[in-house]
């Protein structure tokens, strides 16, 4: 089945580029028969569970990218099924440039970055923005998950997201990175920052 990431990213000028640069051939092998990954699988699902934050790309109304960091508690972008991603979207600096984005183009750009592990998921899809009680059984689902436990920041807006398609992308710029949480897994290794006196 043919590779969906593979059809929409690679345009017309990015393929003059790796037929100059060598790579057109593996490229069209995988934009022709791909694993079909328009659904998310179990690997999509768990890796997606784990993360704490990602990165989202949309478009201004004049073509301008724009990518805003969105945090959480791990899990708080939810797998809805094989084809849907969402997240409850709080209050913020109030700028509004990914809503307002969103409003006139809905095409977005996830990364997921798992960065002990050197690894990166890419998605791409149309996303919609929900005001609070548009769509209950979807905020319900989200809800659980607002961190603070019961009510915590307000929620602005659900944002879910369709895939259009996704890639597994190689690690070989990673540079691995450790929150406060992983080092101290790692211990008794330390790093020179844990063994600064206090």
């Amino acid at each position: 089945m043919p590779h969906t990431f593979a059809n929409t990213m690679f345009s017309d000028a990015a393929k003059k580029l790796q037929d100059r640069f060598g790579s057109r051939a593996a490229y069209e092998r995988m934009s022709r028969f791909g694993d079909g990954e328009q659904s998310l699988g179990p690997d999509e699902a768990e890796f997606i569970a784990a993360r704490n934050s990602f990165y989202m790309s949309t478009v201004t109304s004049d073509g301008w990218p724009y990518i805003q960091h969105r945090g959480g508690p791990a899990g708080f972008l939810r797998v809805i099924d094989e084809r849907t991603i969402a997240f409850a979207d709080y209050s913020g600096n109030k700028q509004y440039i990914s809503a307002g984005n969103l409003s006139v183009n809905d095409r977005v750009a996830l990364f997921l970055m798992d960065y002990p592990n050197r690894t990166r998921l890419k998605i791409i899809g149309h996303a919609q923005i929900l005001e609070p009680g548009e769509n209950p059984a979807l905020e319900a689902q989200l809800r659980p998950l607002v961190p603070g436990g019961k009510a915590g920041p307000k929620v602005e807006r659900i944002i879910p997201v369709e895939v259009v398609g996704f890639d597994w992308n190689c690690n070989q710029h990673i540079t691995p990175r450790y929150s406060l949480e992983e080092l101290a897994m790692l211990e008794p290794i330390q790093t020179p920052m844990q063994k600064r006196p206090r």
